[in-house]
């Protein structure tokens, strides 16, 4: 069901496979290796997470802002300190070259529903501008015609 704000439409601009969305994300490691302003500005942080589309979320290590590790989940016995897990609809979306309003910022799509956040959310928010930058490459990388 759609709906009309302002002359805008507050449903997903897309709907995405899941499988095109993970195979997006799988690509945020190489990605990170190419930016290295981002990488600069997650140099204090360290932190195993779960991070991704909530049908096919990641395992990610992230030592000095480089993601030295990232393993499908899941994965036994292995800890993390927080999720942040979205639909694969909200992932594309927010891969948008320009998401429409709702649908362009991290906790936007929590407060829609259409992501979680959860565990000890202390490295997320006090990185928090590194997250939104980091789970923003496919879209400055061109993938925001994930279809």
């Amino acid at each position: 069901m759609s709906s009309e704000r302002g002359g805008q439409s507050t449903d997903a601009p897309i709907s995405s496979s899941a499988d095109a969305v993970v195979a997006a994300f799988a690509a945020i490691p190489a990605l990170l290796a190419r930016d290295a302003a981002l990488t600069a500005r997650g140099r204090w942080l360290d932190v195993d997470c779960l991070l991704g589309p909530n049908t096919q979320p990641f395992h990610v290590t992230i030592r000095a802002g480089q993601i030295v590790d990232m393993a499908r989940a899941p994965v036994l016995m292995r800890s993390w300190r927080f999720a942040y897990r979205a639909t694969p609809a909200a992932f594309a979306a927010y891969w948008q070259p320009l998401p429409l309003a709702g649908w362009h910022d991290l906790l936007a799509l929590t407060k829609r529903g259409e992501a979680t956040l959860e565990g000890e959310i202390h490295p997320f928010m006090t990185h928090l501008q590194y997250f939104k930058d980091l789970l923003a490459l496919p879209r400055r990388n061109g993938f925001g015609g994930v279809s």
